[in-house]
């Protein structure tokens, strides 16, 4: 069986072929963004240790949330990661966590975790010691509006930190 070519459409007509020809490239074409538009950055992922029945850790992924961060959690304790991570004990909290390749211990705000992705310090990461009343987490109705003055650290080895942030 012998099939004959079609013959070549009117110029400003398509055969029904070329025409499904034509919508089916279409289709095959990759969706790109609006000239001049980047696309949408991926929101970091944020790794967390932390005890099963804490409910700050809970509240602390609630803002990480709200702010433009993933999160994954790990019901798992927090003690053996934050050693894994090269946190000194001094400097615990009750979750740690993992972003960007930095660590993150304790209630430390998100606009802190953006700026340390953003300016990209040489360190462990970032402490907030201890559970801070008024930090991120720390700061629901039950504790009647108090907020306690703390810092967040920038860790940079061993035993070493500065400050990163003061919230008075």
């Amino acid at each position: 069986m012998r099939m004959q070519a079609l013959p070549p459409a009117a110029p400003g007509n398509l055969s029904r072929r070329q025409a499904l020809g034509l919508g089916l490239g279409v289709l095959a074409l990759p969706v790109l963004p609006a000239f001049g538009a980047a696309p949408p950055a991926a929101k970091p992922l944020v790794e967390v240790w932390k005890s099963p029945t804490c409910g700050c850790c809970k509240d602390w992924i609630v803002h990480l949330e709200s702010q433009g961060f993933r999160t994954q959690v790990f019901e798992t304790g927090n003690t053996a990661m934050r050693g894994r991570l090269g946190i000194d004990a001094r400097f615990g909290s009750c979750h740690t966590a993992r972003v960007g390749g930095y660590a993150v211990e304790g209630h430390v705000p998100a606009r802190e975790i953006h700026r340390l992705l953003r300016e990209k310090p040489k360190a462990i990461g970032l402490a907030v010691p201890g559970m801070p009343i008024g930090s991120p987490g720390m700061d629901g109705p039950e504790y009647g509006g108090r907020r306690d003055a703390y810092d967040v650290l920038l860790l940079t080895g061993g035993t070493q930190s500065s400050v990163f942030q003061a919230y008075r």
